[in-house]
């Protein structure tokens, strides 16, 4: 039998049998956002410009983070408020489906809204945002459960290096609880559960007012997902 001939029907059987499987199905939002649990809380954050020792000692500011998740019909997202922040008042971090990466948006003081999109790799988040003669850069690194980072860099158009303008490394509030083994789980986001919340006289945890609400509008459900995701545990 000729060769070009063998050749023609095995690439007919690989193309057959990639046609006969199913694409990957689209990790859902609060699925793929779930890397993001321990950042839920409040945050005490000490921001550092780069510089000099007396640059850094006259320019630094302490601020504030809440983190918390929200839920609207299938969708969820992770919304962020600062406080005394010199660059941020608000943000949202949301993952898309379709586009399989992630968007942070941030309001600004002066009401301006900056949308930064890229991807998380190893509990670091590194998105970008092309602004007019630069590319702006955030960095988050997930250091642990209750620490975490995150930098500001800019490149200059036509340069290949980013330039580091300051970092802000952020303590979560009530860091003892937050440390060690056997700690409550959220029952609808499985973050670190911090809010008890009961149903049928049972008691079960939420970590922060967005899964609170989330929970009372179906309770059934969410103890349903968890008790089944606890048994696959123990197996």
């Amino acid at each position: 039998m000729p060769r070009t001939y063998l050749s023609f029907v095995a690439i007919l059987f690989i193309g057959m049998a990639a046609l006969g499987q199913e694409a990957p199905a689209a990790k859902k939002p609060r699925e793929a956002l779930q890397p993001f649990n321990d950042l839920v809380g409040t945050w005490n954050g000490t921001a550092t410009p780069y510089g000099t020792r007396e640059e850094q000692q006259k320019n630094f500011w302490i601020e504030t983070i809440a983190i918390e998740w929200q839920f609207k019909g299938g969708d969820a997202w992770i919304q962020l408020a600062f406080g005394k922040s010199k660059n941020f008042t608000s943000g949202e971090l949301r993952y898309v489906p379709d586009k399989d990466h992630y968007t942070l948006a941030l309001k600004t003081p002066d009401k301006k809204s900056l949308v930064f999109t890229g991807q998380l790799k190893d509990k670091v988040l590194t998105v970008d945002r092309d602004a007019e003669q630069e590319t702006q850069r955030l960095v988050v690194t997930m250091l642990h459960s209750n620490r975490f980072l995150y930098r500001y860099d800019v490149r200059p158009a036509g340069k290949t290096l980013f330039a580091k303008k300051y970092y802000v490394g952020a303590t979560k509030e009530g860091e003892s609880f937050a440390a060690g083994d056997g700690r409550p789980e959220c029952v609808v986001s499985g973050g670190l559960g911090t809010t008890p919340v009961t149903y049928m006289g049972k008691t079960y945890y939420v970590c922060c007012s967005g899964c609170r609400a989330e929970f009372q509008e179906d309770p059934a459900k969410y103890v349903k997902e968890f008790e089944e995701k606890q048994k696959k545990k123990k197996k």
